[in-house]
């Protein structure tokens, strides 16, 4: 009976995506058996099941886990062969300790309410520690107000207000169209006039698409999501998730 369940759990995972058993069977007798047998063995599944309905769940969980397995391989993987523009791209700004020994890399969207939920925590974390380099990586899709978001925060590189400008955006709760965008940028210390003009940068369209490539390499297609140490890590992260985290890629080195 321990062999014939194993057997079964064997083929109950083959099938467990397909649309039916039967049609299964059908169409993908093996080679070797007549119908009859075919028959046969579709009748000792079939009161396998019967009898043991919980089988299916089982089957079910182990197959979530592997997947879940697959797509953690996966991400490792990605973030492995994407390590130069992921951790080193010249284009990101950088918060934090720039020679920290662990590096953290966010991708976000200044619309994104979870975004700015986070991003209390994030802060606080970097000033505790002191020794973590934070990627920051604009990732702008929740429309063209978050583009112009986005494009408003690269331009200010170029007066040096970056830093104040990207935590007054996230920390703003009104919507954030052109003139709220302008309105926090004059509050932050910057030229209003000249950083329009900066915006009009076509390096800045380069910049943004690089970072939809990324993210499309790692399959990001939500905000937050965090690159820390060789872990993908999507969605909101507390401050304690975020020092566990920091410890574990610190302890691999």
């Amino acid at each position: 009976m321990r062999i014939l369940s194993y057997f079964l759990a064997a083929v109950l995972g083959a099938l467990v995506t397909a649309v039916a058993l039967n049609h299964w069977w059908a169409g993908h007798s093996p080679q070797g058996l007549s119908d009859a047998q075919v028959n046969a063995v579709e009748r000792v599944v079939e009161d396998y099941l019967d009898h043991h309905p919980e089988f299916v769940s089982k089957a079910i969980d182990r197959l979530h886990e592997q997947q879940a397995t697959a797509a953690h391989d996966a991400a490792r993987t990605a973030i492995r062969d994407n390590a130069s523009a992921l951790f080193h791209d010249a284009a990101d700004q950088v918060l934090g300790n720039p020679q920290g020994d662990v590096t953290v890399v966010e991708f976000f969207d200044y619309r994104c309410p979870y975004c700015k939920r986070v991003t209390p925590d994030l802060m606080a974390t970097l000033k505790s520690d002191g020794n973590i380099r934070l990627v920051l990586k604009e990732f702008p899709i929740l429309g063209p107000d978050s583009v112009l978001a986005t494009r408003a925060a690269i331009a200010s590189v170029k007066q040096g207000k970056y830093a104040a400008f990207h935590l007054a955006l996230l920390g703003s709760k009104s919507a954030l169209d052109e003139k709220t965008i302008m309105s926090i940028a004059e509050s932050t210390g910057l030229d209003t006039t000249r950083l329009a003009a900066d915006m009009k940068d076509p390096a800045i369209d380069a910049v943004v698409k690089k970072n939809y490539a990324l993210a499309e390499a790692l399959k990001i297609d939500g905000t937050p999501a965090f690159v820390i140490g060789d872990e993908l890590v999507p969605g909101v992260l507390d401050g304690s998730e975020l020092e566990k985290l920091v410890k574990a890629a610190r302890a691999k080195g």
